[in-house]
């Protein structure tokens, strides 16, 4: 049947009796990473691969993924003001067929390929959007004559090798919002994605060349607060364009690791970088978050624990302390793996995971990026898929959104098969199957998640293949799309 999938357990009830360990997993976690299409970084490993090997390098990457326990990527679909996917307002990327503005051939919609795939793993898909670079190098990029920097030339200005969009004219703004717009209302997307570039970092010596817009929109501020201002501006806006078009959908933003230092704000961390958010990049993260104009903030805490100037373990309990109730998802340096004495320590991530665990407010990480994980670097893959996320988790939901509960499943036995359905109004992901230790209360707070089985109304289930899990019984419960659970219910 179609968009069904029906469960066979043989093996997998054999590898929960294996696995089903004292030391339990959240139930809820963000397991996310980064892919990056910019300068092919993560994938399309390089131009004019064939569609064939596009979408087999993507599956097998989604592949590897799910084997480390991941149930969220954050995939880069507007690099540099282009779009990997049919679009009337962008071109389509040179990184995806070596030529902007060139579709590939034969002719598929990436995007719609990348969003089915992985929800089809039970995954979500986080779209990652750039909001003001425009060319990635004004000597070597690839420019069609329907870029937007050849139709408005005004809108740009150029600040060292790149060109950006003037974030300070009120027309960027509404040509970002319509590319959200659009994407809201033809694609099944989870969330909507921003990263640490709103205003570039500083290049030495060069002023970012704004000035005459400042002169003239300006409207009274400092040119520092006017630059904050805009930044301010493009989010309320995107919130908004996200709540009226699709609310379901998050919005997240991944910022650079220091929003102030505390010798700049009493409010700052305890650290000494060299750039912050709010003074070089223009991004107050913490009005945004104050605001609730995100719903999540993926903190780039790139350093290893102990680092002199920028301690994981500092920022970590700052951001944990300023989240103002939104999802706090840490993002891992991973890439960094080998770079030194720090980083060739194989316990440098398991460690920054056991410590993000300690905060009830962290709800879980984001590892840049996609193709360290094809290296297994400090055999950081076998960490996190036979210890950190040996279980499944669900991305917790944000109750803000939806906090509706799916109705239990239906449980229909014949002979050894259990027909599982779900007859309630909600849409949803499909079932879980959690195990809850005798003598415990049947409750989600007492059970630990063994499987996600990712269907959108039934799934068979052979009884026979079910072991009796020592000490514990089997549950199931209905996941839903914005993954509320539902109830648990006796399985076996």
């Amino acid at each position: 049947m179609k968009n069904q999938t029906h469960f066979i357990l043989a093996i997998l009830f054999i590898l929960i009796a294996n696995t089903l360990i004292a030391q339990p997993s959240p139930n809820y976690e963000f397991r996310g990473v980064w892919i990056a299409t910019v300068e092919n970084i993560d994938w399309p490993a390089k131009k004019n691969l064939s569609v064939a090997e596009q979408k087999a390098s993507f599956t097998r990457l989604l592949d590897l993924h799910q084997s480390n326990g991941m149930n969220a990527i954050v995939m880069q679909i507007r690099p540099t003001g282009d779009a990997l996917y049919p679009s009337q307002y962008e071109p389509w990327s040179e990184y995806l067929t070596g030529k902007q503005g060139l579709p590939p051939t034969p002719y598929y919609d990436p995007l719609e390929f990348m969003i089915a795939e992985t929800h089809k793993r039970g995954m979500e898909f986080h779209a990652w959007l750039n909001p003001y670079r425009a060319v990635f190098n004004v000597f070597k990029s690839s420019i069609a004559p329907s870029h937007i920097t050849k139709i408005h030339p005004d809108w740009f200005v150029v600040y060292g090798d790149k060109k950006y969009f003037n974030p300070g004219l009120p027309e960027v703004r509404q040509h970002t919002v319509r590319v959200v717009k659009d994407l809201l209302t033809r694609y099944d997307l989870d969330a909507i994605h921003m990263d640490d570039y709103f205003y570039p970092y500083r290049i030495a010596g060069k002023e970012f060349p704004d000035q005459k817009t400042f002169e003239k929109l300006g409207g009274g501020l400092t040119k520092d607060n006017w630059r904050r201002s805009n930044c301010d501006s493009i989010i309320v806006d995107i919130h908004t364009a996200i709540k009226n078009t699709n609310p379901r959908v998050k919005f997240g933003i991944s910022p650079f690791g220091v929003w102030r230092n505390k010798s700049q704000d009493p409010m700052g961390s305890d650290t000494k970088a060299g750039v912050t958010n709010y003074d070089d990049l223009y991004a107050d993260i913490l009005l945004w978050l104050s605001k609730g104009w995100i719903d999540y903030v993926t903190p780039q805490l790139y350093w290893e624990r102990g680092h002199k100037l920028a301690d994981y373990d500092v920022l970590l309990k700052w951001w944990n302390e300023n989240g103002y109730g939104k999802h706090i998802y840490i993002g891992h340096g991973i890439y960094r793996g080998g770079s030194n004495d720090a980083w060739k320590n194989k316990n440098q991530i398991p460690e920054q995971i056991q410590e993000l665990r300690k905060y009830a407010t962290t709800q879980g990480s984001v590892y840049f990026s996609s193709k360290t994980f094809e290296k297994n670097l400090n055999g950081w893959n076998d960490s996190l898929r036979n210890n950190y996320y040996r279980h499944p988790a669900l991305v917790p939901p944000m109750p803000w959104i939806n906090n509706d509960a799916p109705d239990q499943p239906n449980i229909v036995q014949k002979s050894n098969t259990a027909l599982i359905t779900y007859n309630g109004h909600l849409k949803i992901k499909g079932f879980g199957i959690f195990a809850v230790p005798f003598g415990k209360e049947v409750k989600f707070i007492n059970s630990q998640l063994l499987q996600i089985i990712v269907t959108n109304k039934e799934a068979n289930i052979n009884l026979n293949n079910v072991p009796d899990v020592n000490g514990n019984k089997l549950y199931i419960a209905t996941i839903d799309l914005n993954n509320n659970v539902s109830a648990l219910k006796e399985l076996k």
